[in-house]
């Protein structure tokens, strides 16, 4: 019996489930709605409660991608384990660097700082879980879309999960902000975040923690 051979749109495909994902908190916001409440009125314990959700539906639905991948592709996140070379410990430096002066740009101030001056200590910290939750699966999107666009074009050095990421990540942005600059801004974003999975050699143990930052930063 015959393998089944895997194609640049098995992994396509993961990483547009995981971008599906996304989604799950629109889905949140309209039975909640329903239900007469209004996001922009909760209050602190429904605020928390709301995020408490996405993140476990998140997390399950990111979860539920990493093993429908396997199954599909054969392909196991975990598996790469690499020591980095001193120019990647740069890269990712820069990258931090670069992530850290666009959003101090952007917010007016450093983002942290301020976030926690406008949440307080306990929002603040169920805000930064949910970001948490949020870079798992924009991780997946990043990995699963350069998976796909490596079968596809042979060439490893490119950050194609990043543009892929960029350039769902922007139109959201756009449709949902009303704003062409924010879309962008954030595309651009998500294409740095590509490169950095890149300059940690692929491997997640060391990826996740430096998407999840500069997602944060």
């Amino acid at each position: 019996m015959n393998e089944k051979k895997v194609t640049g749109f098995d992994f396509l495909w993961c990483s547009l489930y995981a971008c599906a994902a996304f989604m799950i908190e629109l889905i949140l916001v309209f039975i909640e709605e329903k239900m007469g409440l209004t996001y922009a009125e909760f209050t602190v314990s429904q605020n928390i409660t709301h995020w408490l959700i996405t993140i476990a539906l998140w997390v399950v639905a990111g979860i539920l991608v990493i093993r429908y991948a396997k199954k599909s592709t054969g392909f196991d996140i975990w598996e790469q384990r690499t020591k980095l070379k001193g120019w990647q410990y740069v890269a990712i430096l820069v990258s931090i660097a670069v992530i850290t002066f666009a959003q101090y740009l952007d917010w007016g101030g450093f983002k942290v700082s301020l976030e926690w001056q406008r949440l307080g200590a306990v929002k603040f910290i169920f805000q930064y879980i949910y970001y948490l939750a949020e870079s798992f699966l924009i991780s997946l999107v990043i990995i699963y879309g350069q998976l796909a666009c490596e079968k596809w074009f042979k060439n490893e050095k490119i950050p194609y999960g990043g543009i892929i990421l960029g350039l769902t990540w922007g139109l959201g942005h756009i449709l949902s902000k009303g704003s062409v600059l924010a879309g962008i801004f954030t595309g651009l974003s998500g294409v740095l975040f590509g490169a950095a999975y890149l300059f940690t050699n692929r491997d997640y143990r060391k990826a996740y923690p430096l998407i999840a930052l500069l997602f944060i930063l």
